[in-house]
């Protein structure tokens, strides 16, 4: 939801204000640069971004990602071991 005002009032109130659109794809091309704005270059104060870009903080947790998906690989708890008597 906040999402969505944003985008309201940062990109729609403006574009709308600026701009008489003929063409959808001029305003999905505008829209899209926005979003690039949006998450490549306006700071954020949302959840597990402290400041950042969603792309700054998408790009600093991809180690940590990747490190999690592996413990769960191995740790996963559909992994039985089967011990083996030293006789067998």
């Amino acid at each position: 939801e906040r999402f969505h005002k944003t985008m309201k009032t940062e990109c729609y109130d403006i574009l709308f204000r600026r701009k008489i659109y003929t063409q959808l794809s001029e305003i999905q091309n505008d829209i899209e640069q926005w979003l690039e704005f949006y998450n490549r270059e306006r700071a954020h104060s949302g959840k597990y971004c402290y400041g950042k870009t969603p792309w700054q903080t998408w790009n600093d947790a991809k180690g940590l990602v990747k490190e999690k998906q592996l413990e769960n690989l191995f740790c996963s708890s559909d992994t039985h071991f089967v011990k083996m008597k030293a006789d067998e």
